[in-house]
Protein backbone atom coordinates (compact mmCIF):
# COMPACT_ATOMS: atom_id res chain seq x y z
CA UNK A 1 0.00 0.00 0.00
CA UNK A 2 1.27 3.46 -0.90
CA UNK A 3 0.51 5.66 2.11
CA UNK A 4 -0.23 9.30 1.35
CA UNK A 5 -1.59 10.43 4.71
CA UNK A 6 -0.95 9.68 8.39
CA UNK A 7 -3.88 10.59 10.65
CA UNK A 8 -3.10 10.25 14.33
CA UNK A 9 -4.80 10.91 17.62
CA UNK A 10 -2.68 12.92 20.05
CA UNK A 11 -3.40 12.28 23.73
CA UNK A 12 -2.64 8.70 24.66
CA UNK A 13 -1.42 7.92 21.14
CA UNK A 14 1.21 10.19 19.55
CA UNK A 15 1.92 12.12 22.74
CA UNK A 16 3.45 10.69 25.87
CA UNK A 17 1.56 10.74 29.16
CA UNK A 18 3.08 14.14 29.99
CA UNK A 19 1.57 15.51 26.73
CA UNK A 20 4.96 15.89 25.06
CA UNK A 21 6.25 14.47 21.78
CA UNK A 22 9.73 12.97 21.71
CA UNK A 23 12.42 14.19 19.35
CA UNK A 24 12.55 10.69 17.91
CA UNK A 25 8.85 10.79 17.00
CA UNK A 26 9.28 14.25 15.54
CA UNK A 27 12.19 13.09 13.36
CA UNK A 28 10.23 10.10 12.02
CA UNK A 29 7.27 12.32 11.13
CA UNK A 30 9.60 14.83 9.47
CA UNK A 31 11.05 11.99 7.40
CA UNK A 32 7.57 10.87 6.33
CA UNK A 33 6.60 14.41 5.42
CA UNK A 34 9.80 14.88 3.42
CA UNK A 35 8.62 11.94 1.30
CA UNK A 36 5.35 13.69 0.54
CA UNK A 37 3.14 12.02 3.14
CA UNK A 38 0.56 14.32 4.69
CA UNK A 39 0.70 14.55 8.51
CA UNK A 40 -2.68 15.08 10.16
CA UNK A 41 -3.34 15.31 13.91
CA UNK A 42 -6.90 14.05 14.52
CA UNK A 43 -7.78 15.11 18.03
CA UNK A 44 -10.53 16.12 20.42
CA UNK A 45 -8.43 19.20 21.22
CA UNK A 46 -9.53 22.55 19.82
CA UNK A 47 -5.97 23.42 18.75
CA UNK A 48 -2.43 22.03 18.74
CA UNK A 49 -0.92 25.09 20.41
CA UNK A 50 0.05 22.88 23.35
CA UNK A 51 2.23 20.77 21.04
CA UNK A 52 4.53 23.33 19.39
CA UNK A 53 6.61 20.62 17.66
CA UNK A 54 3.58 19.75 15.55
CA UNK A 55 2.70 23.26 14.39
CA UNK A 56 5.13 23.24 11.45
CA UNK A 57 4.65 19.52 10.79
CA UNK A 58 0.90 19.30 10.37
CA UNK A 59 -0.42 19.62 6.82
CA UNK A 60 -4.02 19.63 8.04
CA UNK A 61 -5.87 19.57 11.34
CA UNK A 62 -8.88 17.48 12.39
CA UNK A 63 -9.91 19.23 15.61
CA UNK A 64 -12.74 19.00 18.13
CA UNK A 65 -13.20 15.30 17.38
CA UNK A 66 -13.81 16.13 13.73
CA UNK A 67 -16.18 19.07 14.19
CA UNK A 68 -13.69 21.42 12.54
CA UNK A 69 -11.04 20.71 9.89
CA UNK A 70 -8.38 23.15 8.71
CA UNK A 71 -5.81 23.36 5.91
CA UNK A 72 -3.36 26.27 6.05
CA UNK A 73 -5.68 28.07 8.47
CA UNK A 74 -8.66 27.65 6.14
CA UNK A 75 -11.76 25.98 7.56
CA UNK A 76 -12.85 23.27 5.10
CA UNK A 77 -15.27 21.26 7.28
CA UNK A 78 -17.48 22.61 10.05
CA UNK A 79 -19.98 20.76 12.22
CA UNK A 80 -20.17 23.25 15.07
CA UNK A 81 -23.51 23.75 16.85
CA UNK A 82 -25.15 27.14 17.35
CA UNK A 83 -26.63 27.65 20.80
CA UNK A 84 -29.54 29.41 19.10
CA UNK A 85 -30.40 26.21 17.23
CA UNK A 86 -30.66 24.11 20.41
CA UNK A 87 -32.00 26.75 22.81
CA UNK A 88 -34.90 24.60 24.07
CA UNK A 89 -32.55 21.66 24.69
CA UNK A 90 -30.11 23.85 26.61
CA UNK A 91 -32.95 25.32 28.66
CA UNK A 92 -34.15 21.83 29.60
CA UNK A 93 -30.69 20.74 30.71
CA UNK A 94 -30.22 23.96 32.62
CA UNK A 95 -33.56 23.65 34.42
CA UNK A 96 -32.66 20.09 35.45
CA UNK A 97 -29.53 21.32 37.17
CA UNK A 98 -27.10 19.67 34.76
CA UNK A 99 -23.62 21.19 34.91
CA UNK A 100 -22.70 22.45 31.44
CA UNK A 101 -19.52 23.79 29.89
CA UNK A 102 -18.45 24.72 26.38
CA UNK A 103 -15.65 26.55 24.59
CA UNK A 104 -15.53 29.06 21.77
CA UNK A 105 -12.34 30.61 20.37
CA UNK A 106 -10.35 29.68 23.46
CA UNK A 107 -12.89 30.98 25.99
CA UNK A 108 -14.65 28.49 28.25
CA UNK A 109 -18.19 29.04 29.49
CA UNK A 110 -19.80 27.15 32.39
CA UNK A 111 -22.88 27.28 34.61
CA UNK A 112 -21.05 25.78 37.59
CA UNK A 113 -17.84 26.20 39.60
CA UNK A 114 -15.37 24.34 37.42
CA UNK A 115 -12.55 24.48 39.98
CA UNK A 116 -14.69 22.63 42.54
CA UNK A 117 -16.27 20.03 40.28
CA UNK A 118 -13.98 19.32 37.34
CA UNK A 119 -10.63 21.04 37.73
CA UNK A 120 -8.40 20.08 34.81
CA UNK A 121 -5.04 21.47 33.81
CA UNK A 122 -6.10 22.72 30.37
CA UNK A 123 -8.87 25.02 31.65
CA UNK A 124 -7.03 28.07 32.95
CA UNK A 125 -10.13 30.25 33.32
CA UNK A 126 -13.79 30.38 32.36
CA UNK A 127 -16.77 32.70 32.27
CA UNK A 128 -19.78 31.94 34.44
CA UNK A 129 -22.87 32.09 32.19
CA UNK A 130 -26.57 31.31 31.93
CA UNK A 131 -26.93 28.80 29.09
CA UNK A 132 -30.43 30.18 28.42
CA UNK A 133 -28.73 33.37 27.25
CA UNK A 134 -25.39 32.20 25.81
CA UNK A 135 -25.01 32.88 22.09
CA UNK A 136 -21.97 31.11 20.60
CA UNK A 137 -20.97 28.39 18.14
CA UNK A 138 -20.01 25.20 20.01
CA UNK A 139 -17.92 22.32 18.67
CA UNK A 140 -18.89 20.33 21.74
CA UNK A 141 -20.98 20.74 24.87
CA UNK A 142 -19.72 19.13 28.06
CA UNK A 143 -21.98 17.88 30.84
CA UNK A 144 -20.14 17.09 34.06
CA UNK A 145 -21.46 15.23 37.12
CA UNK A 146 -20.21 15.03 40.71
CA UNK A 147 -20.90 11.30 41.08
CA UNK A 148 -21.46 8.27 38.87
CA UNK A 149 -25.11 8.17 40.00
CA UNK A 150 -25.55 11.82 39.03
CA UNK A 151 -23.85 11.11 35.71
CA UNK A 152 -26.32 8.34 34.90
CA UNK A 153 -29.29 10.55 35.76
CA UNK A 154 -27.91 13.36 33.59
CA UNK A 155 -27.31 10.89 30.78
CA UNK A 156 -30.93 9.72 30.87
CA UNK A 157 -32.21 13.32 30.75
CA UNK A 158 -29.86 14.23 27.90
CA UNK A 159 -30.87 11.19 25.85
CA UNK A 160 -34.55 11.92 26.40
CA UNK A 161 -34.32 15.42 24.94
CA UNK A 162 -31.31 15.08 22.61
CA UNK A 163 -31.99 16.67 19.19
CA UNK A 164 -31.85 14.23 16.26
CA UNK A 165 -28.76 15.80 14.70
CA UNK A 166 -26.67 15.48 17.88
CA UNK A 167 -25.10 12.51 19.63
CA UNK A 168 -23.77 11.81 23.11
CA UNK A 169 -20.42 10.38 24.16
CA UNK A 170 -20.13 9.16 27.75
CA UNK A 171 -16.96 8.90 29.82
CA UNK A 172 -18.23 7.25 33.01
CA UNK A 173 -14.79 7.02 34.61
CA UNK A 174 -14.46 10.82 34.58
CA UNK A 175 -18.19 11.58 34.97
CA UNK A 176 -17.97 13.45 31.68
CA UNK A 177 -20.52 13.50 28.87
CA UNK A 178 -19.83 15.16 25.52
CA UNK A 179 -22.56 16.32 23.16
CA UNK A 180 -21.57 16.85 19.52
CA UNK A 181 -23.05 17.05 16.07
CA UNK A 182 -23.58 13.56 14.63
CA UNK A 183 -21.15 14.38 11.84
CA UNK A 184 -18.46 15.61 14.24
CA UNK A 185 -16.38 12.46 13.84
CA UNK A 186 -12.69 11.98 13.21
CA UNK A 187 -13.45 9.74 10.23
CA UNK A 188 -15.64 12.37 8.56
CA UNK A 189 -13.12 15.13 9.23
CA UNK A 190 -10.31 13.00 7.83
CA UNK A 191 -12.48 12.13 4.82
CA UNK A 192 -12.95 15.85 4.15
CA UNK A 193 -9.17 16.32 4.10
CA UNK A 194 -8.66 13.27 1.90
CA UNK A 195 -11.21 14.61 -0.58
CA UNK A 196 -9.54 18.03 -0.49
CA UNK A 197 -6.18 16.47 -1.39
CA UNK A 198 -7.50 13.78 -3.73
CA UNK A 199 -6.43 10.92 -1.46
CA UNK A 200 -8.34 7.64 -1.18
CA UNK A 201 -9.18 6.21 2.25
CA UNK A 202 -7.07 3.10 1.58
CA UNK A 203 -4.03 5.38 1.22
CA UNK A 204 -4.33 6.55 4.84
CA UNK A 205 -2.86 4.96 7.97
CA UNK A 206 -4.50 5.97 11.26
CA UNK A 207 -3.45 5.63 14.91
CA UNK A 208 -5.61 5.78 18.05
CA UNK A 209 -6.25 4.59 21.58
CA UNK A 210 -9.80 5.49 22.63
CA UNK A 211 -13.37 4.76 21.54
CA UNK A 212 -13.59 8.10 19.71
CA UNK A 213 -10.81 6.80 17.43
CA UNK A 214 -12.65 3.66 16.34
CA UNK A 215 -14.46 5.27 13.40
CA UNK A 216 -11.13 6.71 12.21
CA UNK A 217 -9.33 3.34 12.36
CA UNK A 218 -12.20 1.66 10.54
CA UNK A 219 -12.34 4.33 7.82
CA UNK A 220 -8.67 4.34 6.91
CA UNK A 221 -6.82 1.73 4.87
CA UNK A 222 -4.75 0.68 7.88
CA UNK A 223 -5.79 1.22 11.47
CA UNK A 224 -3.19 0.91 14.23
CA UNK A 225 -3.90 0.87 17.96
CA UNK A 226 -1.21 1.68 20.52
CA UNK A 227 -0.66 -1.04 23.12
CA UNK A 228 -2.20 1.15 25.83
CA UNK A 229 -5.43 1.47 23.80
CA UNK A 230 -8.77 0.20 25.05
CA UNK A 231 -9.56 -3.40 24.14
CA UNK A 232 -12.44 -2.35 21.88
CA UNK A 233 -10.02 -0.18 19.89
CA UNK A 234 -7.51 -3.01 19.52
CA UNK A 235 -10.36 -5.23 18.34
CA UNK A 236 -10.96 -3.09 15.22
CA UNK A 237 -7.29 -2.32 14.53
CA UNK A 238 -5.26 -4.03 11.83
CA UNK A 239 -2.12 -3.76 13.96
CA UNK A 240 -1.14 -3.00 17.55
CA UNK A 241 2.07 -1.03 18.06
CA UNK A 242 4.08 -0.02 21.13
CA UNK A 243 2.54 2.33 23.70
CA UNK A 244 2.36 6.10 23.52
CA UNK A 245 5.16 6.31 26.09
CA UNK A 246 7.22 3.94 23.95
CA UNK A 247 6.94 6.09 20.79
CA UNK A 248 4.67 3.44 19.31
CA UNK A 249 3.46 5.48 16.34
CA UNK A 250 6.96 6.43 15.22
CA UNK A 251 8.38 2.95 15.79
CA UNK A 252 5.59 1.33 13.76
CA UNK A 253 6.15 3.74 10.87
CA UNK A 254 9.91 3.29 10.90
CA UNK A 255 9.84 -0.50 11.33
CA UNK A 256 7.29 -0.91 8.53
CA UNK A 257 9.52 0.95 6.12
CA UNK A 258 12.70 -0.81 7.29
CA UNK A 259 11.02 -4.20 6.82
CA UNK A 260 10.04 -3.49 3.26
CA UNK A 261 6.49 -2.29 3.90
CA UNK A 262 7.09 0.95 2.09
CA UNK A 263 5.13 3.98 3.20
CA UNK A 264 5.51 5.61 -0.18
Amino acid sequence: MRVKMIATDLDGTLLRSDSTMSEYTKSVLENCRAKGIKIVPATARSSIIGVPQLINLADGLVLNNGATVYVDGKLIYNRAISTNDIRAFLSTLNSNGIKLMTENNGTYYANFNVAETWAVEWIKSYESVDFNMLNVEMCHLFAIADTVAESRLAESIINKYLPNDLHLLVREESRLMVILHKEAMKAKGTAALADYWGIDSFEIVAFGDDTIDIDLLEFCGVGVAVSNALDEVKAVADYVCDSNNGDGVARWLEERENNGGRLI
